[in-house]
Formats: structure tokens, sequence, C-alpha cells
């Protein structure tokens, strides 16, 4: 796959079909948790998971991310982005990007690699989101969630900005 196909999956238009657990998250590991399960609504018959995480305490701590079915037996499944709040620790990158909002994306270089996971290496610092509610809504934007506000009613709220 290309970066540019990377990023068309990414993008295209995807309803939720199901969400676990049904109402609310469930705790794991110090962690609130629930998977969403996609279907593309553009006709390419794509499937997708999203993943949701935000440690119990450490609330500023979370993880959202987009997965694909690719249908085939190698490579499966593969993470296209994830979407992250600062996880509190030192950085020793320039970027500071562990103790800031950032993102990653799966590229081709690292796909064609044999990663399936979008790699520290291609991370964007960004300040489009600063709390977990915040990042829920710019990620289903980003990714095409053309639904989310039926299975997310507080991210209906308008934005004061």
């Amino acid at each position: 796959m290309t970066d540019q196909q990377l990023s068309n999956l990414f993008v295209c238009p995807k309803q939720i079909t199901g969400k676990h657990p049904a109402r609310g998250y469930h705790e794991d590991n110090r962690h609130w948790r629930c998977n969403l399960d996609l279907q593309s609504v553009n006709g390419t018959g794509g499937v997708f998971e999203v993943f949701i995480r935000q440690h119990v305490v450490f609330v500023e701590n979370f993880s959202i991310g987009l997965r694909y079915q690719t249908g085939n037996r190698s490579p499966g499944t593969i993470t296209l982005a994830r979407y992250n709040g600062p996880h509190g620790e030192f950085s020793r990158a320039s970027d500071g990007h562990f103790a800031q909002p950032h993102t990653h994306h799966l590229t081709a270089e690292e796909l064609a690699a044999g990663s399936t996971e979008p790699q520290e290496k291609d991370r964007r610092v960004t300040d489009r989101y600063a709390t977990f509610a915040q990042a829920l809504a710019v990620f289903f934007g980003d990714a095409g969630v053309t639904n989310y506000a039926d299975y997310f009613p507080e991210l209906r709220q308008a934005r004061l900005i």
C-alpha cells in the first residue's frame, strides 16, 4: 500500500456498527476501554475497528486508534493511526511529544518493513485537542466516522471556540 492509500483508508466515510461494551466503558488494567466496529460507507467494503483507552487516574493519558482489516492473512489487521494524550513522561525527543497531545500515522515504508503499527518516528505534536473528549471529536471527524454522536452523545455539545 502507498501512503495515499493508507490516508484514503483513514479518511473514508465510515459508520459505527457496534460498540463493546454497548454502554460506557469497562475497566481493565487501570484503563477505561471500549472498542467500536465500523464499516465503510463508500462502497469499498472496508471493515475497521476503533480502540479507545483512557487511564483511570491520569485521565490525560489516553489512546484512540483506528485499525483496518486488510482481508489478507498477512498483514491481517493494521493500525492506521493513533491519537494520544500526553503520557506525562519526560521526553528526550526534541519535540517533547510524550508531554503533549500527539498523533501517529502508519506509513507505507513502515508497512513494507513489516510493521502493522505506526512507529514513534512518524508522530505529530498537535494543539487540535487537549482533553479526551476533544480528542474523540477530532479523531472521529478526521477518520470520517459519520454517526459517532449516536454512540457518544456527549460530543454533540457545541464547541465554544
